[in-house]
């Protein structure tokens, strides 16, 4: 096993730092209107006149930071502060707090709802970045984007996150996150990545109260930059008890106690909506980031309650796994429609999630599923030539040029995360 887990993160280092960072910093550096270019399209062609997504300059944050707190790369930290002034400059709305959905190409407001998915994803760029070089107003603008969403977003009667609301937090008649979602106020989705940055809100804030660094609940090889700010013990235990609710949001929830996938539509009261869907890529993507999350938060109590559930989640993922490695993408029970093509973020979450059950549960199977999903990935997703992945293929190995290789939707976070993971965790 120590070979296969040797190769694997010697090849994912090449990966991440010579076809994914590499293809952002030489083709998406838009210098002329600041920030980063809005798109480039399956065919190689660059569409500067693009609107720009808070979701793609969030997670252009994230990958940057987390690769120069591991790497230390100086190219990396210019990217990450890149990220970071556009997105506060441009994305944050200093008039009703938080990010606008989306801007034109030259930083102008274009959608200025709230979607609270995209509000989640800028706390996550920002609190990798304070971790990464220790700066307070990365930090500041975290905190404050936590408070919008606690005020705006969390239902204090049926417990849960709504979708989205107006640029003044009003109500909004359509709450999808895109047009191939269900019009619920609730999801799985948002849930998913609300607890991905509070427990990165909730690992920086330990750090900063700790006086070293690594940490035994979460291997770290990156260099985790001291803050010297104190931490209120208020601003901990608001932070740690929305965490410890979310965790209980998945197993009590959005778990489906009888499939062990994990449902994706509800409504306020949390009844399940939008028929009999299942969405493997979200599943195995669930499994570790609520193991995370649960380590992060370092309750025993939770961990053992946690901890099972992740084993049946990333069990029940299988019904998605082919023969070749890879993972389809979703299902929809009552129609029989399944999403056959193997899509770039599918297959990432692949790999990290079966190396999670490997790493703390000693499942040799589950290393041979994230090895031979690795695999998959490098014979038909990287794209050699252009750099990047492509979006997906399909079941025979067609690769798909429709739809965008950078853009909206298609950013440097699945993957580069997928290979930072498995640099950093130590078995």
């Amino acid at each position: 096993m120590d070979g296969i887990v040797n190769k694997m993160r010697a090849e994912v280092r090449d990966v991440l730092e010579n076809n994914i960072l590499n293809f952002w910093l030489d083709h998406m550096v838009d210098e002329g209107n600041g920030g980063f270019y809005g798109r480039m399209d399956g065919m190689g062609v660059l569409h500067p006149d693009a609107e720009k997504g808070a979701i793609l300059n969030a997670r252009i944050l994230w990958a940057f930071s987390a690769a120069y707190r591991v790497l230390r790369k100086t190219e990396y930290l210019k990217a990450a502060d890149r990220a970071k002034r556009y997105l506060i400059d441009h994305f944050y709305d200093k008039e009703h707090g938080g990010v606008f959905w989306s801007l034109d190409s030259k930083g102008c407001p274009l959608d200025t709802k709230k979607q609270f998915y995209a509000i989640g994803f800028a706390i996550y760029g920002l609190t990798e970045f304070a971790r990464a070089t220790g700066d307070h107003e990365a930090l500041d603008y975290a905190l404050e984007l936590f408070d919008c969403i606690e005020e705006h977003a969390f239902d204090s009667v049926h417990n849960g996150y709504i979708e989205a609301c107006t640029r003044e937090w009003g109500e909004i008649a359509d709450m999808r996150l895109s047009e191939l979602d269900a019009n619920y106020p609730k999801s799985q989705n948002t849930h998913l990545h609300i607890i991905e940055p509070y427990t990165n809100l909730y690992r920086c804030l330990k750090e900063l109260r700790s006086s070293s660094a690594p940490y035994d609940y979460l291997p770290v090889v990156g260099a985790v930059q001291m803050v010297d700010v104190a931490v209120p013990d208020e601003t901990m235990m608001r932070v740690e008890g929305a965490l410890r609710n979310l965790i209980y949001i998945f197993t009590d929830k959005i778990l489906n106690p009888e499939t062990h996938h994990l449902d994706l539509f509800f409504e306020n009261d949390w009844t399940r909506g939008a028929g009999a869907l299942e969405s493997y890529g979200h599943d195995i993507e669930c499994s570790w980031l609520m193991h995370e999350a649960a380590l992060v938060l370092g309750d025993k109590e939770v961990l053992e309650k946690v901890e099972p559930v992740v084993k049946l989640v990333a069990k029940a993922s299988e019904k998605g796994l082919n023969a070749d490695g890879s993972m389809v993408h979703e299902a929809n029970l009552d129609t029989g429609y399944v999403d056959t093509d193997r899509h770039w973020w599918v297959q990432a979450e692949t790999v990290v999630g079966f190396y999670n059950i490997y790493q703390y549960f000693g499942d040799e199977e589950a290393l041979k599923k994230a090895d031979n999903c690795w695999q998959y990935i490098k014979d038909h997703l990287i794209d050699r030539e252009g750099g990047e992945w492509w979006w997906s293929c399909d079941p025979d190995g067609n690769i798909n040029r429709r739809d965008d290789k950078a853009g909206f939707w298609k950013c440097p976070y699945h993957n580069s995360r997928m290979c930072l993971e498995i640099i950093e965790r130590q078995l």
